[in-house]
């Protein structure tokens, strides 16, 4: 076990003579966020380097346009090599580098055991990598809170070998999902030392030998999946209470004759079966039971809705009231979804993202879909919370919302369908054309930019309860046969966290794309969308990436945001522009760069909404932002050289420095 060192740096800077009240409080604010600068990006372990600095970077300028707020990455001065230093480890963190600690991550190393005895001969599993300090941070097929993993999702990956002791180390694991594979080996003792778990899915596996006695120590599970294994012996009595369990085709002894049932009854199928036995045993008082059926139904109406309208999803604070309208969906069965992507071929795959894989498919009727397979089955308030959320989605119906078609629930899946884009998204457009597609004209790109910031407008305004995307980006808007903007993934980070407030449990998002006040406090608004919104305009004007590394060839900022600032600040607008653009309005392109770093303000009260940035893409209203936007930026260039002129590196005589060291057991 390794340990973590944070330390906070405390720094006061007396005021200056001959400064203005206003101006003493924001110096006071610059403190204070200085101490929340370092004890964020500089002293926090490794894996969490990744994550806060980079947050950091990405407010770099933008906090900088906040009223009284001061520059995150500005408190250094743009030539001081101490910024270079602190981008110089924002490189190392997301090269996955592990320079700060040199024991390995218990649970990562854990991961990589289990996945070489599991012998991944097909390769389907690519991104665990061993130097990597924590597998929350991007591993694929896992699951994690608070740091630790939770969910495995392992099912129909070809594996061939077998279960190995290391699992064990995944104390805090929740669901093990290794169905569909050819894993062989007896069912092993040490399963019964994982506490946590709650879903246990071997089912379709070469595994032998009896059920382990030491497996009834697992009080908390609720769901077993033995199916289709070369079990033997008997099934241990406790087993059957288990609420849902499937020993079918195994070999073990269970059955009708025996009187123990191989799989478990469902609550449903239970009802019927009393209701007909009641409807036989008391056939005199048939008058009675239908009016007490009926008593029951509304009664069970009132509940169920009273319980929908509390729960329902609300990401924005002063909603209360909510009401809902279900769409016309379709549910698809699980062989339905299996066969229409040749079970989920990995050849199938078009896209891969925080929330799962996606496939083309092609349904009985020889329509075309895409096919987003979830990678979290087990979230909080299980099928009835994802058919809620689903409704939800399925009802935001606009042009510039990709549309639901479908979904499929099972134990072990979620599923969403949506109809397939021939011309893929905005960012494959932009950047991985392939030979004989064209790139994106000036004229389609206004079109994605104004038709993105309708689709956004509607899901701000007019859906009830209101929709935060929480990731907007270029790889999300995909291009219709028209190349029509057509904003995808929405409402799916509540599929994931489906908790009752506007404080998420994880921050969802790409980095580069978030907004800083999201990532530090993990409040998301709209204003947390119109600051991705502000940074897919930026893509669409460059062709270039939220976060490249390539330009630290020539300069030191990584982030598209800070690049274009500074070829704003150095009038060198025409630099901006993709070289794939042949032809171009230059006032045009000046006024969606103008309306993108309106949108990406660190303050997000200072952020335009999207009916606004509606209006101001149309150029109403656009000049008098621009010149207030103007006016901050002089204001924060004068408070950042007042701050590099008083602060004197080395001489710690003159400034009051506290160092405070934590640490803690990873």
């Amino acid at each position: 076990m390794g340990t973590e060192i944070l330390m906070l740096i405390r720094i006061r800077i007396p005021p200056s003579t001959g400064i203005t009240s206003k101006q003493q409080q924001r110096q006071q604010q610059l403190s204070l966020i200085f101490i929340l600068h370092f004890h964020f990006e500089c002293f926090v372990g490794p894996f969490m380097i990744h994550s806060s600095l980079l947050a950091a970077f990405a407010a770099s300028e933008a906090m900088a346009d906040t009223k009284g707020d001061t520059p995150m990455s500005s408190m250094f001065c743009r030539r001081n090599p101490l910024r270079l230093i602190i981008q110089g480890l924002l490189l190392f963190s997301l090269l996955r580098l592990n320079y700060a600690s040199t024991d390995p991550d218990v649970e990562g190393e854990a991961l990589v055991d289990l996945l070489g005895a599991l012998n991944d001969s097909n390769h389907q599993i690519t991104d665990w990598n061993y130097h990597l300090v924590s597998p929350c941070f991007s591993w694929s097929h896992i699951t994690c809170r608070n740091g630790n993993v939770i969910s495995l999702s392992l099912g129909s990956a070809g594996f061939s070998g077998s279960l190995s002791p290391s699992i064990t180390k995944l104390k805090y694991l929740a669901s093990l999902d290794l169905q569909n594979n050819n894993i062989a080996g007896v069912l092993p003792d040490y399963l019964a030392n994982m506490t946590h778990l709650q879903n246990l899915n071997l089912a379709n596996n070469n595994f032998n030998g009896p059920i382990p006695a030491a497996w009834g120590q697992l009080a908390g599970l609720k769901h077993l999946d033995l199916s289709d294994n070369n079990l033997t012996g008997e099934v241990p009595a406790l087993f059957f209470s288990i609420p849902m369990f499937n020993f079918s085709r195994t070999g073990l002894n269970c059955g009708f004759r025996l009187d123990k049932p191989c799989v478990s009854t469902s609550p449903h199928r239970a009802s019927v079966k009393n209701s007909k036995v009641g409807v036989v045993a008391s056939t005199a008082s048939c008058g009675g039971f239908i009016l007490l059926s009926i008593g029951a139904f509304f009664a069970y109406r009132c509940f169920y809705m009273h319980r929908l309208k509390d729960s329902m999803f609300v990401d924005v604070a002063g909603e209360d009231e909510c009401k809902l309208c279900f769409g016309q969906i379709r549910r698809f069965s699980l062989r339905e979804i299996q066969l229409a992507t040749d079970n989920f071929n990995e050849t199938n795959i078009i896209g891969q993202g925080g929330f799962g894989k996606v496939y083309k498919g092609i349904l009985s009727d020889a329509s075309k879909v895409a096919v987003k397979r979830l990678t979290d089955y087990n979230s909080p308030g299980g099928e009835a919370a994802f058919l809620r959320e689903v409704q939800l989605i399925s009802v935001a119906v606009h042009r510039n919302l990709l549309r639901l078609i479908g979904f499929c629930t099972t134990t072990s899946e979620r599923i969403l369908v949506y109809p397939f884009m021939q011309n893929l998204s905005v960012a494959h457009r932009l950047r991985d054309l392939k030979p004989g597609e064209r790139s994106l004209d000036w004229a389609t790109r206004k079109q994605i930019a104004f038709g993105a910031a309708h689709g956004l407008e509607y899901l701000h305004e007019h859906c009830n309860p209101k929709i935060i995307h929480r990731d907007l980006k270029a790889a999300n808007i995909l291009l219709d046969d028209d190349f029509e903007a057509v904003l995808g993934d929405f409402g799916l980070a509540k599929l994931i966290d489906t908790k009752v407030t506007h404080i998420t449990t994880q921050v969802r998002g790409t980095m580069g794309h978030i907004a800083p006040e999201y990532l530090s406090t993990g409040k998301s608004s709209e204003k947390t969308d119109v600051f991705g919104y502000g940074i897919t305009l930026l893509e669409l004007v460059t062709g270039q990436r939220a976060i490249d590394f390539s330009r630290l060839e020539e300069e030191e900022d990584v982030l598209l945001l800070d690049h274009i600032k500074k070829l704003q600040r150095e009038n060198r607008l025409e630099d901006v522009v993709d070289k794939n653009l042949t032809s171009y309005n230059e006032k045009e392109v000046e006024n969606i760069v103008q309306v993108a770093l309106l949108c990406t303000q660190g303050s997000p009260e200072d952020r335009p909404t999207m009916a606004e940035v509606v209006n101001l893409l149309h150029g109403e209203g656009l000049a008098d932002r621009w010149a207030e936007w103007m006016q901050l930026e002089e204001v924060r260039d004068q408070e950042v050289s007042l701050l590099c002129h008083q602060f004197v590196w080395g001489e710690e005589s003159s400034h009051d420095q506290e160092a405070i060291q934590l640490s803690k057991a990873r």
